[in-house]
């Protein structure tokens, strides 16, 4: 049975410019795929553990800062230590053809630049998983990508008046610890407030030696 493909689409760093994430973000949904979007000014660390919780197939990075040759392999990296390093990094933004040979190396899927097709973003996603997995990922009829204009500012036209189907935001990480913390102060509380009682029991046994000792 056909399922859909989970996409992270992500902005990491300090890059305040995420037009072009949310109509890639738009148009992977029009084909099909499920997106979730992680919102700005992510850090790898926030970017991986969503994609282990929300268990995406692609993570997909928006890079225009010029830090993708930080940003990839650190999210990378990331990615190979949580155990999801077999999922797809992919992306782009404004990078060189020879810094994407280089990441290529580290293990970084396709790039994609300025002006890139949303069609041949779809495609390539899609292709890579039936390689990976060696079955069809679920395609979309009513929007296929071969229903999509080329030109980017047409999607996002699209995008902004609210006819394109709105990508999910990532639950986020920071909640999840915040709630875990909160769990382990309240599981703490009584071993505080035992060895409060111990230290009180010590005290009062010692001041009752010594004033036992003053009475001699």
């Amino acid at each position: 049975m056909q399922r859909k493909l989970r996409v992270l689409v992500a902005k990491p760093g300090l890059d305040g410019h995420d037009r072009g994430a949310k109509v890639v973000a738009a148009a992977l949904r029009d084909a099909g795929m499920e997106v979730i979007y992680t919102g700005l000014h992510q850090t790898p660390g926030q970017i991986v553990e969503a994609a282990v919780q929300e268990d995406v197939d692609v993570v997909a990075l928006s890079i225009l800062s010029g830090a993708h040759m930080t940003l990839f392999p650190e999210v990378l990296e990331l990615m190979k230590q949580r155990g999801i390093g077999d999922r797809l990094l992919s992306g782009g933004g404004i990078v060189p053809p020879e810094d994407m040979e280089t990441l290529a190396k580290l293990g970084v899927g396709r790039l994609f630049g300025p002006g890139a097709s949303t069609r041949d973003i779809a495609q390539y996603i899609r292709e890579w998983f039936r390689e990976t997995h060696g079955e069809e990922a679920f395609v979309a009829t009513a929007a296929s990508a071969e229903s999509w204009p080329t030109d980017a500012p047409d999607a996002a036209a699209r995008a902004a008046r609210g006819r394109g189907p709105a990508p999910r935001l990532a639950a986020k990480p920071r909640a999840a610890s915040a709630t875990r913390r909160a769990k382990a102060r309240r599981a703490a509380k009584p071993a505080r407030r035992a060895k409060a009682s111990r230290k009180a029991a010590r005290a009062s046994r010692s001041g009752a030696r010594a004033g036992a000792r003053k009475r001699r």
